[in-house]
């Protein structure tokens, strides 16, 4: 391990390759774009990957005092467990629960941090509303939509925890203020 890596930090990378690969595997079972393929098929990385391990990341980081992380892996953590392990009954039962998880989202990704977290939250965000306006108006195409959003909240979760470990960039530049193009006579 990088010694320059602190324990808060390697709970993050965890926490969000868990995030990252849980929102693939849901958001491609959801686009039918690997034939054969379902969200039932990630059925098994959300209860074990996406439940526990973000889950137990969750509390890992509440131990290291990182209280934004903590909550947002734990939090995430428990909604997919339940996801995983629930039968949803009615599609107007699983649009409530998405609506709900979708609320977790918006929280997380409005509470502030980083940008590529909050870039991930609010993907994920959008795919959950999406997600579950596909419940209530049993319309398949805002599923398909809604799973290309988690499929690019997975892949920027993944980048986030794959750009710390590799010391790549994790913000966008920006523009001092006060610089811009002149026009010289």
């Amino acid at each position: 391990m990088d010694n320059d890596v602190s324990a808060g930090a390697t709970t993050t990378i965890v926490g969000r390759l868990a995030l990252g690969i849980t929102l693939l595997a849901f958001g491609l079972g959801h686009t039918d774009v690997i034939d054969g393929v379902t969200a039932a098929d990630a059925v098994s990385i959300a209860q074990y990957v996406g439940g526990i391990a973000l889950f137990v990341a969750g509390l890992m980081a509440f131990r290291d005092r990182d209280t934004a992380n903590g909550t947002a892996f734990a939090a995430l953590g428990a909604l997919w467990f339940t996801w995983a392990v629930s039968d949803a009954g009615s599609a107007n039962a699983a649009g409530l629960f998405l609506t709900l998880f979708a609320l977790v989202a918006l929280s997380l990704t409005l509470a502030g941090g980083d940008q590529l977290g909050q870039g991930a939250y609010g993907l994920f965000f959008v795919a959950l509303v999406l997600m579950a306006i596909a419940q209530f108006a049993d319309n398949d195409g805002f599923t398909k939509v809604g799973g290309w959003f988690a499929v690019a909240a997975g892949a920027v979760a993944w980048y986030a925890a794959t750009a710390a470990m590799a010391h790549w960039p994790t913000v966008l530049p920006r523009r001092a203020a006060g610089r811009g193009v002149t026009a010289t006579g």
